[in-house]
């Protein structure tokens, strides 16, 4: 079942013309996530988080979120995730199962009950929050927060095709249900050598999107995510490359292009990166050697 779509009736109008129409919404509502952690007798709860997403996978975005923000680092550390109201999450939806359900803000806080024996820092939540984010003081302090908190990394030893790369932004959209309905939704994908879907996930937000990705894996113990592709269907920011860090991702490519500290942060971490994915071309930011089947022109064209 999903509640993403919500039904608006609209006055469309065309050549001065107009009409009623009954049209189809995205849906866009605050999610709050709240942290339950301390030893038996001594636990604590503290609202961390509030994000504006598209309910679904809300215990998948909350996880996502706290593994990337470096808050937890292992499946073993969550203990449960729940709505505060005890509602039920909901389960896996086919596009042809797609229902058109009212907002239901009853399910919009989420709390992470932590296992007893990890420890939480709220001051340093706060501060790892603030410097790991778009919003950071400057890219250097960025890049260093991200040193900090990033797993363990091993040679990036991927290889893709560009012909398998060139399927990709197709593959995402034919995939997203709730942007073909309302054509309002970021989209992430996860896709692996050979082109085959792995996971995706779709929200208002493209960082909830790959938070719920990232998250969905996450909770199946299946990080880090080497040999992978994420793919994304607008721009590469620092923050989603910050989040395929933290998921261990191999390659992230974007039909949109990348920001400079994305490129900073490609190329430190030795992530391949790929922007301007579209129809047969692509930019490489960084890593062309994960790249097979491609021709080098004898005069080099200034793009």
């Amino acid at each position: 079942m999903s509640s993403s779509i919500y039904a608006s009736v609209v006055d469309k109008v065309q050549k001065s013309v107009f009409s009623q129409a009954t049209d189809l919404l995205a849906v866009e509502e605050p999610l709050e996530i709240q942290l339950a952690y301390g030893p038996a007798g001594e636990r604590q709860v503290k609202s961390i988080a509030v994000t504006m997403r598209t309910p679904s996978h809300d215990f998948e975005l909350a996880a996502g979120f706290l593994l990337t923000e470096g808050v937890i680092h292992d499946v073993d550390d969550i203990e449960a995730v729940a709505y505060v109201n005890g509602a039920k999450a909901d389960g896996p939806a086919r596009s042809d199962e797609l229902q058109i359900l009212p907002p239901q803000p009853g399910r919009n806080t989420v709390q992470v009950q932590l296992a007893s024996h990890v420890a939480v820092s709220i001051a340093n939540l706060r501060r790892n929050f603030y410097t790991t984010s778009s919003c950071g003081v400057c890219g250097k302090a960025s890049l260093l927060a991200l040193q900090t908190v990033c797993p363990p990394r091993i040679p990036n030893r991927f290889l893709v095709s560009a012909e398998v790369l060139y399927s990709l932004p197709l593959r995402l959209r034919d995939e997203q249900a709730v942007f073909n309905s309302t054509g309002g939704l970021h989209g992430a994908a996860l896709f692996d050598a050979a082109g085959k879907l792995i996971v995706l996930r779709e929200d208002v937000g493209r960082h909830n999107a790959v938070d719920k990705l990232i998250g969905d894996q996450f909770l199946q113990d299946r990080l880090p995510l080497r040999n992978t592709v994420l793919m994304l269907s607008g721009r590469a920011s620092f923050e989603l490359l910050q989040k395929a860090l933290m998921g261990g991702v191999s390659m992230v490519a974007a039909v949109g292009a990348p920001s400079s500290l994305a490129v900073q942060v490609a190329r430190q971490f030795d992530i391949a990166l790929v922007g301007f994915l579209r129809d047969d071309r692509f930019n490489v930011y960084h890593g062309a050697e994960h790249v097979s089947g491609l021709r080098e022109e004898k005069e080099a064209q200034v793009i």
